[in-house]
């Protein structure tokens, strides 16, 4: 067993301690917020520029762009997007808008193309945002082509993700956003030899850090989901590691129950538990025994009351596998299917409510419990990033 591995089964037993002694890690005391940072519109504003505008965030698992001219789009908080898998097998991003009158340029949600052409007077762009193309150019007049290439974003891939800062301006590093124990921790998982096999973005009258919070709390999972996820999970109890902008932690599964009484020894108890990772500023990684989930959360554009969660479900591809196509299908079909009733039958209903409660004129401090630790993390982080670039 090496280090890895070996550091992983002693965070799995301190959960087991943890689940014998009824206790889990803990923050160093409460904390308070309120209502207004979920339905402030000038909150949400500082949090669109000075969040997304300015820090790396995933915004899609590598295999949703496989080939060369192959593109997703998709709407961030500050601009509308257009990802694109170059020639060379690198991958830009871009603002979806043509350059002449401003039209989008790309409506579906992804394809593959040779060229980008404008619907409104068929402007055409190469794959490296270039303009290609201005229909009846004889009448049209100069233009500088070169200044009226696609506006590009601020993009990079990196551990099997695709990265984005959502504007023109800034800059891209994601190594150095992660830090090195996130990055070293995320390179370990060979994500980039994994599928995205099934995809898809709800947008829900939910405020960003509602949602986001939601899927960082381990303290919930028996009360608002008795009958699918507290079958499984256990609640209250984990193990933490705070990174600074990111965080795991572990949670162990009820299987890992028949050694609450006896001793494991050196029995791994990998496949006991379920790790989740907060990648800031705003992703849910959970590792499960067999696959990853993706969860990611970002801000409506103009309303703080709303916001996009998209979810991934990350495995290995059929090939690795050692299983037939069929069966591989049926499972990670089955698994998807879980997943949204789930979501859709307890999260989002308790969540919706949730952003309704926050709306009351009266509502009052709040508090975060210290055995909250990962939204501890979460607020921490968000306050941090909004406040050092004001």
């Amino acid at each position: 067993m090496n280090q890895v591995e070996t550091d992983r089964e002693d965070r799995i037993r301190r959960a087991l301690h943890h689940l014998r002694e009824g206790t889990t890690d803990q923050w160093d005391d409460v904390a308070g917020f309120e209502a207004r940072e979920f339905t402030d519109p000038e909150v949400a504003r500082r949090e669109r520029e000075r969040i997304f505008g300015r820090v790396p965030s995933i915004v899609a698992h590598s295999s949703e762009v496989p080939k060369p001219n192959d593109f997703i789009t998709l709407r961030m908080p500050l601009n509308n997007v257009l990802i694109v898998r170059q020639k060379d097998g690198s991958v830009r991003g871009f603002v979806n808008l043509c350059r002449h009158r401003g039209a989008l340029l790309e409506e579906q949600e992804s394809g593959r193309c040779r060229l980008f052409s404008c619907g409104y007077h068929r402007w055409s762009y190469d794959l490296d945002g270039s303009l290609r193309a201005i229909t009846r150019d004889n009448t049209f007049g100069e233009v500088d082509r070169s200044k009226y290439g696609l506006v590009e974003l601020p993009t990079e891939e990196r551990h099997g993700f695709i990265w984005m800062v959502d504007s023109a301006d800034a800059k891209i590093d994601v190594a150095a956003w992660l830090g090195p124990e996130m990055d070293a921790i995320l390179a370990g998982y060979d994500l980039d030899g994994l599928q995205c096999v099934r995809a898809e973005g709800f947008d829900e009258p939910v405020n960003w850090k509602i949602m986001q919070d939601a899927f960082l709390d381990g303290y919930h999972i028996q009360y608002a989901h008795p009958n699918s996820a507290a079958k499984h999970i256990h609640t209250n109890v984990m193990t933490f590691e705070d990174f600074g902008r990111h965080c795991r932690f572990v949670a162990p599964r009820k299987t890992i129950d028949k050694w609450i009484e006896d001793d494991p020894g050196e029995t791994s108890l990998a496949a006991h538990v379920t790790e989740t990772h907060f990648v800031g500023p705003n992703c849910t990684l959970l590792r499960q025994p067999d696959h990853f989930q993706l969860l990611t959360f970002r801000p409506d554009p103009s309303r703080p009351d709303w916001s996009r969660m998209e979810m991934r479900l990350i495995v290995p591809p059929v090939e690795r596998s050692g299983m037939d196509p069929e069966r591989w299908q049926k499972l990670w079909d089955k698994n998807w299917e879980i997943l949204l009733a789930v979501l859709h039958r307890e999260d989002f209903p308790l969540l919706r409510a949730s952003q309704v409660g926050m709306a009351s004129a009266s509502a009052g401090p709040m508090v975060l419990g210290r055995n909250e630790v990962a939204n501890h993390l979460f607020h921490r982080e968000t306050r941090r990033l909004v406040e050092e670039s004001s």
